[in-house]
């Protein structure tokens, strides 16, 4: 990796590191061993996918690893809203990270777009 800072690496690493952190409240204080490790599943594979695109073989490599990262962050989203929707999580923590997740999937969708139409021209 280069020595310049990578926006979308650092923001998913430090987003997967929140989505331990919630998941060890999940296990420890409310007692889930379910729906925590759909949240942790689904929220740590992001980053690993944008980790794993920077060492792509190809360009449309480059392009599958982040759409399977957005694809991560659709589900964890949903899981996110549903630990909100039905009071299990408190709402405030679940927005913050929705709103986190909203924010870099954008960015992330911004870079997918850019390199498809880098890619075709």
């Amino acid at each position: 990796m280069s020595s310049k800072t990578n926006v979308i690496v650092t923001k998913t690493y430090l987003f997967s590191l929140g989505i331990i952190k919630l998941y060890n409240i999940l296990q420890s204080e409310m007692h889930d061993y379910v729906l925590s490790k759909q949240i942790l599943r689904s929220g740590t594979s992001i980053g690993a996918n944008v980790n794993e695109s920077q060492s792509a073989e190809s360009k449309s490599d480059f392009v599958h690893k982040l759409g399977i990262s957005a694809k991560e962050f659709r589900e964890t989203i949903y899981w996110l809203n549903l630990l909100k929707d039905s009071n299990y999580l408190n709402k405030e923590i679940c927005e913050n990270y929705i709103k986190d997740a909203e924010e870099i999937l954008k960015i992330l969708n911004s870079i997918i777009l850019t390199s498809k139409n880098n890619s075709n021209n």
